[in-house]
């Protein structure tokens, strides 16, 4: 004797199974990153990211665009400076790449949304995301640079400034800033549960911000901790964050889960770097299907909690789904 109730009857056929689906994606859903630098004309491939380049200003309008015939309607930047020195000093420089390429992007794009990394590691010669002395990074002085790097990103144009240092109180500090300079309606998406992972060496060759000694356990958070990403989040919702963000994403779903289930608020999540090194590593030898591992990595990140999903794959996923 069958049961009554047969799962399967609903699995039959394509039309079937997108009728009961309940996690879906849409382009909506992604934000692309994007890397750029100072020139015209530059779109150098990054060897430990296949089909992701550093992009001039000029070049990262035309990726961006193309990006947004695809479906995709937002983008980060992450900059990489001509020149770097102890504290950073081109994250707030009005004509640095980021804050020209904004600028670029909101003439040629003026509905794309334009979200900035606000952040040191790119920019110091040690590659820390604060203020270095006596050899340990400083919090409490970093919280000025940060700010100065968020007000010259709204300035230029940037409709979402992103926090990636988890320096205690950086929220409450760029928030001031920029409300204080006019820009009370630049949102803040926080880097609230930042993990010190495994995960972002390819992201550390993009980006040129591999630290010169140590590491960042000090600042980035344990691998074992969930309760104190609830404890990170609610501390920077506090202070003023729009949107908060769980990094990396698929070794923390549960993390994910566990804050949208306890703030009810817009949570996002970074498909990193290494997570997308590898899946294509994996693709390239035929040992996955690329589509569908993309697809079904993206759906798992929308599935735990995220509504919104920074990946590499933005644009592939984009169309996949159209």
């Amino acid at each position: 004797m069958f049961p009554i109730t047969r799962p399967r009857r609903l699995r039959r056929t394509a039309a079937l199974r997108e009728m009961v689906r309940e996690t879906r994606l849409h382009p909506s859903n992604f934000i692309y990153p994007l890397f750029v630098r100072s020139g015209r004309g530059v779109k150098d491939e990054i060897r430990s990211m296949p089909g992701q380049f550093h992009f001039s200003p000029d070049t990262i309008v035309d990726e961006a665009g193309s990006a947004w015939e695809d479906g995709v309607r937002a983008v980060l930047l992450f900059g990489l400076p001509d020149q770097k020195d102890e504290l950073g000093s081109e994250a707030w420089d009005d004509a640095g790449a980021v804050q020209t390429a904004v600028r670029e992007l909101k003439r040629a794009h003026p509905d794309l949304l334009v979200l900035t990394d606000v952040c040191l590691c790119e920019y110091t010669s040690h590659g820390h995301c604060g203020v270095v002395h006596d050899g340990r990074v400083q919090n409490d002085p970093t919280l000025e640079l940060l700010a100065k790097a968020a007000l010259s990103h709204a300035r230029a144009g940037a409709d979402l400034v992103a926090p990636s240092d988890m320096m205690d109180g950086r929220v409450a500090a760029i928030r001031a800033a920029l409300d204080g300079d006019g820009h009370d309606d630049v949102a803040i998406l926080s880097y609230a549960a930042k993990y010190a992972s495994a995960f972002y060496g390819p992201f550390r060759e993009a980006a040129g911000s591999a630290p010169q000694f140590g590491d960042r356990r000090s600042y980035q958070m344990d691998p074992a901790n969930a309760d104190e990403a609830l404890r990170e989040v609610g501390l920077d919702l506090d202070e003023g964050a729009d949107i908060v963000m769980v990094k990396p994403a698929l070794a923390y779903l549960d993390v994910i889960r566990r804050v949208r289930d306890t703030f009810g608020v817009p949570v996002a999540a970074y498909n990193v770097s290494g997570e997308y090194a590898m899946l294509l590593a994996a693709a390239e030898r035929g040992w996955i299907e690329r589509e569908r591992a993309i697809l079904e990595t993206l759906t798992s990140i929308r599935r735990a909690g995220a509504s919104i999903v920074l990946t590499y794959h933005a644009r592939e996923a984009a169309r996949l789904i159209r």
